[in-house]
């Protein structure tokens, strides 16, 4: 009896270790991200629009040689504000400037598309790579007008304000996974920026986790009248763009339509919005883009990389592809039309950019999505997900909701293991994920079974 006493002390004191190991791999609040969600700076952004607006038009096919007016003005300006954040962070930042020529519809000759790169490398994890973009180039009423005035301040000079705002705000911050801030070129005459980025980053064999493509992302008030500062959508494909017959068919049959890895991307930040942005809420939109729409996050996705749009609440339309000018009809008259800069809510954009500023940091302090994600129990009343472990991980959760329901409801902390076994859970009625987690707290998004749901890059589609 005495020496069972005496045991007692060590006993108790192995489980304190065992739950302190345990709660090691528990997702938990990270003061570093409520701090970066109240640090973008209205002053900040309003600069950087005021600048782009100021060289009159930023069309794709505009003048490249002036230093004041046309798209090469304003990559060149976009060029020294990236070098002199590289300069204040003591070079951390790599900036490069991809290009393509292309010709097309609305490219009628030959025509240089450039984008302009800020690249962050990651200290532990540098091949994995978490990219922000949005579209300097803009336009007006005619797509292939190159001349006329077109401020573009919130279609896509807000995008561009808000990766150069999380460049800034990041660049002094840590982070394993590499973080690239992209302003776009050629996205109205054809998603050529888009299409340059993703080759580049198909060539430098980076592993991208996520593209959160920002356009039209300034303005609170809808066309309608109604104010909204408190809602951004974040659009996500359901099943993936390069989807092979094979794998469509095994996922007809097994489910997973609304769970590709861009998906679980966007429940991972309106999850974050929850948590860190209070007053600010994510409106998740089970489509790729706007009805009939699209944007630069489109070939990142067939590409074979996870992919997102962030768009404004509520659109309005007046100030989007317009000429510059006042309705004089009985229908428009005394309608202001044109993108400019008096139609930004900055306090609005703040938060956008804030929503995209504390993602990037939480998936790049967190370990890699994990892999080989597989599900198994047909004919029993318990449910064995399995999984391979990704370095960094201290642990993992497995996470499972009703097929009806738009966000995990429940989950596991299983440690750091490749297997787990939830009991009573029959395999028929849910579907399951399997997340990673830091020994600081950080957390991956969740990964579906299957082809459907991995975010390891998916094979270019076979066309014919």
């Amino acid at each position: 009896m005495i020496r069972s006493l005496r045991l007692l002390p060590f006993v108790l004191l192995g489980a304190v270790f065992a739950s302190q190991a345990q709660m090691s791999t528990e997702p938990h609040e990270q003061p570093q991200l409520y701090a970066l969600a109240a640090a973008p700076s209205e002053a900040e952004l309003h600069a950087t629009i005021a600048h782009l607006v100021g060289f009159g038009t930023r069309h794709t096919l505009s003048d490249t040689r002036s230093d004041k007016r046309g798209i090469g003005a304003a990559r060149r300006w976009v060029k020294a504000r990236f070098e002199q954040i590289a300069r204040d962070c003591g070079g951390c930042i790599e900036v490069v400037t991809p290009a393509q020529t292309f010709t097309g519809k609305r490219v009628p000759q030959p025509a240089e598309v450039m984008d302009v790169v800020a690249i962050k490398r990651g200290s532990t994890d540098p091949n994995r790579v978490i990219v922000m973009t949005g579209h300097l180039d803009s336009r007006v009423t005619d797509i292939m007008n190159a001349t006329s005035d077109a401020p573009g301040a919130n279609d896509d000079a807000s995008g561009v304000a808000a990766l150069i705002e999380a460049a800034r705000l990041l660049s002094k911050q840590d982070n394993q996974a590499t973080l690239v801030f992209a302003a776009l070129s050629g996205e109205e005459q054809g998603l050529y920026g888009g299409k340059v980025l993703a080759d580049y980053a198909v060539a430098q064999g980076w592993n991208v986790e996520a593209d959160l493509n920002n356009d039209i992302v300034g303005n609170s008030r809808g066309q309608n009248g109604v104010r909204d500062n408190t809602t951004v959508r974040v659009f996500s494909e359901g099943t993936k763009s390069n989807e092979m017959p094979a794998q469509a068919n095994y996922r007809r049959y097994h489910g997973g339509e609304v769970d590709s890895p861009s998906r679980n991307l966007a429940r991972m930040m309106s999850q974050l919005a929850e948590q860190y942005l209070p007053d600010f809420h994510v409106r998740m939109v089970y489509r790729t883009d706007r009805y009939s729409r699209g944007g630069d996050q489109v070939p990142f996705l067939e590409t074979g990389f996870p992919a997102v749009r962030v768009s404004e609440g509520h659109e309005d339309y007046t100030r989007q592809h317009q000429d510059l000018r006042v309705g004089t009809t009985d229908q428009d008259r005394g309608i202001h039309y044109g993108d400019t800069i008096d139609g930004i809510d900055f306090r609005y954009l703040a938060r956008v950019t804030a929503l995209n500023t504390i993602a990037m940091a939480a998936l790049s302090r967190a370990p890699a999505p994990p892999t080989g994600v597989d599900i198994a129990g047909s004919l029993a009343t318990d449910t064995t997900v399995t999984w391979h472990k990704v370095p960094a991980a201290a642990g993992y959760r497995v996470h499972w909701r009703d097929t009806t329901a738009p966000q995990w409801q429940f989950l596991r902390a299983v440690g750091d293991v490749d297997h787990a076994v939830i009991k009573d859970v029959v395999i028929d009625d849910w579907y399951f994920g399997v997340s990673s987690v830091s020994a600081d707290g950080y957390e991956s998004p969740v990964v579906f079974p299957g082809y459907v749901g991995s975010f390891e890059r998916s094979p270019p589609a076979v066309t014919h």
